[in-house]
Order: structure tokens, then sequence, then C-alpha cells
């Protein structure tokens, strides 16, 4: 089954605003600067932040009852050190090892009914569900549950910024800051390892098989991975591109990179299409999978992700 990311066409859940009665949000308008800082940022509450659909959202306090409607959403929060508080889970939540023994609250589709039977003080939705999403979250709104809709991160920096603002949001501002520095200095272990790299390699990556291929251009979560490893991609259109097999073999990329696994030996299936064995990267070994949750998870785990990537573009700098 093909994830809702790997076309980038589709959404993988939900998103919402906020209903302000009983819980610990509310829509009451004192404001605060969330802008993601070096320092730690305190989050005194009351605290009100705005989410990713313009909504201001009070919390009172530090809530005790969380439901995540993201995968990504859901590493943060465990990241966050708030694995007790999280009481339900997107049914693709895969990580930690602890978001499988969460109860499942549906995917794309959400189940309504058990989310608002678990009555809890916040649901963070997701701006990538809006538009399949958005009827059920009404309901939930209805029900007078707080919702916040975190921002579909484009980029590294959003991507600390929606860290930090979880952060913010659920009083765990310290371990926030922590997360993102780290973040920041693996990225930094990165480049640096692959500025040693002595050529400049093609690189063409796919999230999805044949015949439907699709491949990230530019202004794309991979394309700045791959700006900042310095690769060149071998794709120049604009956003997500789907692309015959036959186009692939006239760019002949140096490496090529796989983003999924929901096809069983890919690796070899890539190998034997049609006209590959005169690509170089099928020629020199250089077709390699990635994983598809470090790589396109907009979480804690986003510089492994990268890291990854590097070491399938540049495997001689880091001594593979």
């Amino acid at each position: 089954m093909k994830k809702l990311w790997q076309l980038g066409l589709m959404a993988v859940l939900t998103v919402l605003l906020l209903a302000a009665c009983g819980g610990t949000a509310t829509d009451d308008k004192k404001k605060v600067d969330d802008t993601p800082k070096e320092d730690v940022v305190k989050a005194d509450f009351p605290i009100t932040l705005t989410d990713a659909i313009g909504k201001e959202i009070t919390f009172e306090k530090a809530p005790a009852t969380i439901v995540s409607m993201m995968p990504s959403n859901t590493e943060i929060l465990f990241g966050l050190g708030l694995g007790t508080e999280i009481v339900g889970v997107n049914d693709f939540d895969n990580y930690p090892a602890e978001a499988l023994e969460k109860e499942k609250i549906g995917g794309m589709e959400f189940n309504v009914e058990k989310i608002v039977a678990m009555n809890p003080e916040i649901v963070f939705a997701h701006e990538s569900g809006l538009s399949t999403g958005e009827e059920g979250l009404q309901q939930i709104r209805d029900a007078g549950i707080p919702v916040f809709v975190v921002k579909n991160a484009a980029n590294f920096e959003e991507t600390y910024k929606t860290i930090e603002t979880i952060g913010q949001a659920t009083g765990k501002t310290e371990e926030a800051t922590k997360i993102v520095s780290d973040m920041k200095a693996k990225v930094e272990e990165v480049v640096a390892k692959t500025a040693k790299a002595e050529n400049k390699k093609t690189v063409f990556v796919e999230t999805s098989d044949a015949p439907e291929i699709y491949t990230p251009g530019k202004n794309t979560f991979m394309q700045e991975m791959l700006d900042m490893i310095g690769a060149e991609n071998a794709v120049s259109e604009e956003g997500w591109v789907m692309i015959d097999p036959e186009a692939i073999v006239d760019k002949n990329p140096d490496v090529i990179i796989v983003m999924y696994n929901y096809v069983p030996d890919i690796i070899e299936s890539v190998k034997k299409r049609a006209g590959f064995d005169t690509i170089t990267a099928v020629k020199e070994d250089a077709v390699v999978q990635v994983d598809e949750n470090l790589t396109s998870r907009t979480g804690p785990r986003l510089a492994e992700g990268l890291e990854e990537v590097a070491k399938a573009v540049y495997p001689e700098v880091f001594g593979e």
C-alpha cells in the first residue's frame, strides 16, 4: 500500500481548529511570540499559540491527555517525553515502539466517535489532512474538544519551529530546545562530511514504483536534502512529478534512491527495468533503498534521515 505522503498529492490525516469548551485549550486572545529561538522559550501557562490555519488557541495548562492524528506529531510528542499523556494515535504510527500500544483512531478516515469518547484535553491534528478530514474535524470541534492544527513543515527550519511550538503547548520547552539542538548538530555533521566529497553526484529519487513513478523536484523536502549534501537532483521540474522509466534512463543518474518499502525486492526490480542496465547507478550498484519514515517524517529523526540520504549518495565519505 502506497504511503499517502509518497505521491505528495494526498494527505495523511487531520487538522483542526478549536472550540472553547472544557479541556485545556480555549479561544482566548492572549498572544505569545512562538518564534523559535536558540535559548529555551518559556511556556508559562496560560499560553496562546496560533496554529496552521490561523486559529489562536489558549492552553490553560499542560495537557494531561493527548490524541495525535499524524505520525510526525506522535514522534515529536514521544520525543518530548509525553508517552504517558498520549491516549490515541494514528493507524500508521509505528515509532517509537510504545506508539504501537496506543489506541488507534484511524488513518486518513479517522474515527470521530472514538476520539470524542476519549475526551482528550487536546487533539494535535495536521495541516495535510484539511482537504479530506474537515467534516470529521468539525464534529470534534462541535463536541467541545480543543484541536491544534500542526503546520505541514516544508523544510528543516519549519520542522524545528513545529517541534518548539508543540513543546510550548505541552510545557516541554526545554525538551524541545534540546531536540532541535541535537538535530542541528547532526545536520552540521552530515553537511561537513559530504562537503569532502570529490565529485558532485546526480541523484534520482523515486517515491513509488512503476508504472506510476513519482519523483520530488524543486521546492520539495528532498530537494532541500540534496542541496544540503551537495548533490544534484536529476529532476528540474517543480514539485512532485510523474516520470516515465525511459526519461530516467535518459537522465542517467549516478545514484537512484528508493523511498518506499511496499514492493518486495524493489532494488532488484528497479535494476531489471527495461533499459536500466545502461544507467550509471545500476552499473555501479548505486540503487539504494532508504527508510521512508526517517526521510519523510518531519519530526526528531529527520536529521537521521538526512544522514541516511547522504550515505546513499556519498558512502565513501562515511567510510562505507
